[in-house]
């Protein structure tokens, strides 16, 4: 979907579907060039990270693995509740490997912070967090992000895996949303 099929629900677009693209091949290079010789497990956060992790995977040279977890602290509204559920979890061991958490977007900071948290007490090796996009206007908590995409200001986007109420993640754009389409 491009930003001109749902012209009526957008503010305006923050970043291309190419500024993307680019940025995350600038990324994943400094990942593979960070962890060069070092097998690392990518951990995506669903549903958001899907999209990042797909295009960050294929940007990298080096060979990776990945799994996947859920964890909401969202439901159907605008702010996170703060309030933290993991959904799935985990499938492979964490234990003295390299991990890198794939998030779509930060906010608040606080499901992360527990996910990281939570995660660390696996004894990972290294934990690291890779973000495409960060809202430091947001942030409740300060949330050590190694790898940032973009910082954005804090208003409502949606794009690139972001959505409202889970509509608008095929938008290969990333694009603030009509305050009337979720007030």
């Amino acid at each position: 979907m491009d930003a001109s099929d749902i012209s009526q629900d957008l503010e305006h677009v923050l970043f291309t579907s190419d500024q993307i693209a680019d940025r995350i091949a600038e990324v994943a290079a400094q990942i593979d060039a960070d962890y060069d010789g070092k097998e690392i497990l990518l951990v995506g956060v669903l549903n958001g990270a899907v999209m990042v992790m797909a295009d960050l995977q294929r940007a990298m040279k080096s060979h990776v693995q990945m799994d996947w977890m859920a964890v909401s602290s969202y439901g159907a509204g605008t702010q996170s509740s703060g309030v933290v559920r993991i959904l799935k979890d985990l499938s492979q061991d964490l234990e003295g490997r390299h991990v890198i958490v794939v998030e779509d977007i930060i906010d608040t900071g606080l499901t992360l912070s527990y996910l990281m948290n939570y995660l660390a007490s696996r004894g990972p090796a290294s934990l690291e967090i890779m973000t495409m996009f960060r809202k430091p206007d947001a942030a409740q908590i300060d949330v050590d992000v190694k790898y940032v995409g973009f910082d954005i200001p804090n208003e409502f986007v949606v794009g690139f895996g972001l959505d409202y109420a889970e509509k608008y993640r095929n938008l290969r754009d990333v694009a603030t949303l009509k305050s009337e389409v979720y007030s």
